[in-house]
């Protein structure tokens, strides 16, 4: 931080801006809250807080789930017939700090580019440190959730259907949707109505003890500074049974 913002915290007159550490993520289907890691993963931080101030994570939707794997949202709205890319800013340099270990969020990037991370991120389900925290540069991990928030992730989670989270689906809508058979109406969809700055202390992770990475061998990559948002259409995290990260662009659920 430097000593400008310090200053600024100091007399009271920065709060709420871009040094916030606790978020409230409100939801269609209930809320929970983050603690950013604003000291230690400054860059990260000061990124998804640029889209939290901006209002452009407000009625984004979580675009997909891997059971027992991630939960993943920050890109998309849904009109009531397609994925719609929200506008993104330029790219961040990766800060892999931290461990992908259960409760944690994390920004999702492009294959075989450490620093391409956009606005899209997930939070962990389980404890995937083995696989994440060393594939394409770590993936940096910028905040936790906390309180009973677990519970309520844990509770989306069990939405499953054909890799999006859609609450009052049974099996047989879920085969209709994967054969093109059935639309997908927009209430079924787990939407993010607003994201909230609730505590802009700089030290509210002082009794958290994040694990830290310590599996990563290789420094990260020199930043992306171009502002990359047509390369980022369409850009999500493409998870297989080897946590294989990609990027491709999102079909329209009927087209599936």
């Amino acid at each position: 931080m430097d000593k400008l913002k310090l200053s600024l915290l100091a007399a009271g007159l920065f709060a709420g801006a871009a040094q916030a550490t606790i978020v409230e993520v409100q939801t269609t289907q209930g809320n929970f809250q983050i603690n950013l890691f604003d000291e230690t993963t400054p860059k990260t931080v000061e990124n998804f807080l640029k889209y939290v101030n901006d209002e452009r994570y407000n009625e984004v939707v979580f675009h997909r789930l891997i059971t027992d794997f991630v939960l993943q949202g920050g890109g998309y709205t849904y009109n009531g017939s397609k994925f719609l890319p929200i506008d993104t800013y330029g790219t961040v340099v990766n800060e892999p700090v931290y461990s992908n270990v259960r409760g944690t969020i994390a920004m999702a990037k492009v294959a075989n580019n450490p620093n391409s991370a956009t606005s899209q991120w997930f939070i962990n389900l389980k404890d995937n440190s083995a696989n994440l925290d060393t594939q394409n540069g770590g993936f940096t991990v910028f905040g936790q959730v906390i309180g009973e928030g677990m519970d309520l992730i844990d509770q989306l989670s069990n939405f499953a259907c054909n890799e999006y989270p859609l609450v009052n689906t049974t099996e047989e809508q879920c085969t209709d949707l994967k054969n093109g058979n059935a639309l997908l109406g927009a209430e079924r969809l787990i939407t993010i109505e607003n994201v909230t700055i609730i505590d802009s202390n700089t030290d509210t992770a002082s009794d958290l003890t994040p694990k830290e990475n310590t599996l990563i061998k290789e420094p990260p990559k020199p930043p992306v500074t171009s502002d990359d948002s047509g390369g980022s259409f369409g850009a999500l995290l493409g998870l297989m049974a080897t946590a294989l990260i990609w990027r491709r662009k999102r079909k329209p659920v009927l087209a599936r």
